[in-house]
């Protein structure tokens, strides 16, 4: 990157962050006019939005790109709508800024209250996904922060058309144009000078695959709010409904395939195996899945691949699983904490006891009880678009919806209150 790309990076962060300043004290009146705007400018200019990402579709399939990332990187008219539809379910969430946490009054008569308050300006590092432009953007606004947004170069097209559409947007309402802004450049060299903005950018979250997580975690010196990969498992106890184990990982495995919650691994009781194994099989393989699995599973079907040491930990974002047959609850239980990212683990059984057993035993993000991992979403869990799923424990876990994109301050009201000094403590005599 020359100087004066590097310029207009940092550039880019100032005017963000003079624009946060004037998004922090907006009332939510404000800031919904704004996300409604973006709403309505999504759909009435969804033509111009389509064509760009077009360019990328068109160029990724000439690269050799994997459907799956096509997939991912696609936009079409209902999944613009879509997006729209999501932009005015965060305008009926709540705002959370001014939201007081907790409050008391102290014995000297102080009252001390802890409130919400925006970060400031948060930057969104990405892969081929142009959705996340507007869940990031829109859910930035109503928290009250300025956004910088630097998405993959595979989707610069888009991602140009989309933020043309949302900087139009919000200031038709009178809302800085610069609360929302595509990081300049393509190379490299752009997200690394982003990630030394400290003092200019509050935070960054990264959204991708491990290896771009990994980059901005080791290599940044802004803070960074970490999102996972989604090695998800989906574990039948020997107490389960059998139909619906094949429902719940059918639908955790095939309903999208490229998505982080979608799972990735099959663990099955070895009370059930013979009763089960052979009908997930053939289930599996109407949905186009193939399976890695071990030699117990291995022997129910000759379309089994045997699974390597490094399937237990691969997030495949494909129609690929792997699959093992354990031998208690324990076993799974262990299993998973060798393998899992920490992201979504599922037990499929009747038995309440075996339930909580595994509920307190595993440590991820979400654990689904006789249900899909599918559900461990923003949207699904109620909270509107998400701008990340957080794998780690500080600050934010699980999907980040509004409050996790908050920090909070204190406020203290005396009455001309003043502290006691300290006492004197005079040294011995000699």
């Amino acid at each position: 990157m020359t100087s004066s790309e590097s310029s207009a990076v940092l550039d880019t962060a100032r005017r963000a962050r003079e624009a946060a300043a004037l998004l922090a004290p907006l009332p939510r009146k404000a800031k919904d006019a704004a996300l409604l705007a973006i709403a309505d400018a999504l759909v009435a200019r969804t033509d111009e939005i389509v064509a760009a990402n077009a360019q990328d579709v068109a160029r990724a399939r000439e690269n050799g790109t994997p459907e799956s990332t096509v997939d991912r990187l696609a936009l079409t008219p209902e999944r613009i709508a879509a997006i729209a539809s999501d932009v005015r379910d965060v305008v009926g969430l709540p705002d959370p800024v001014g939201e007081v946490v907790r409050g008391s009054t102290l014995p000297n008569g102080l009252e001390l209250r802890q409130v919400r308050v925006p970060l400031g300006v948060v930057g969104i590092i990405y892969e081929a996904r142009p959705n996340v432009t507007v869940d990031a953007a829109a859910l930035c606004l109503k928290s009250g922060n300025a956004a910088l947004l630097r998405g993959s170069s595979s989707a610069y097209a888009s991602n140009t058309a989309l933020i043309a559409v949302l900087r139009d947007a919000v200031a038709s309402t009178g809302i800085p144009a610069d609360a929302i802004q595509l990081v300049p450049g393509e190379s490299r060299e752009s997200v690394n000078e982003l990630m030394r903005a400290r003092g200019l950018v509050d935070v960054l979250i990264p959204r991708g695959g491990a290896s771009l997580i990994r980059t901005v975690v080791e290599g940044s010196t802004v803070p960074v709010i970490e999102t996972g990969v989604g090695n998800c498992h989906v574990y039948v106890d020997a107490d389960a409904d059998l139909q619906m184990a094949v429902d719940i990982l059918i639908n955790s495995k095939a309903q999208r395939v490229s998505v982080c919650n979608s799972a990735e691994t099959l663990l099955v009781h070895a009370d059930i195996a013979d009763a089960f194994v052979p009908v997930a099989l053939a289930a599996l393989k109407d949905s186009g899945v193939t399976v890695h699995g071990d030699a117990a599973v291995q022997k129910f079907s000759a379309d089994v691949v045997p699974a390597t040491a490094e399937d237990w930990d691969t997030e495949y974002l494909s129609y690929d699983i792997a699959a093992a047959v354990v031998g208690s609850l324990d076993e799974a239980v262990a299993h998973i904490r060798r393998h899992s990212s920490g992201h979504t683990e599922a037990i499929v059984t009747r038995s309440q006891a075996e339930a909580r057993r595994f509920v307190q035993l595993v440590d991820s993000t979400a654990v689904m009880v006789n249900a899909s991992t599918r559900f461990t979403d923003g949207s699904q869990f109620g909270f509107g678009a998400e701008i990340g799923i957080s794998t780690q424990k500080l600050h934010a876990r699980g999907p980040m919806g509004l409050p996790e994109l908050t920090s909070t301050k204190y406020v203290v009201t005396g009455d001309g209150h003043l502290r006691d000094a300290a006492p004197t403590v005079l040294p011995p005599s000699c």
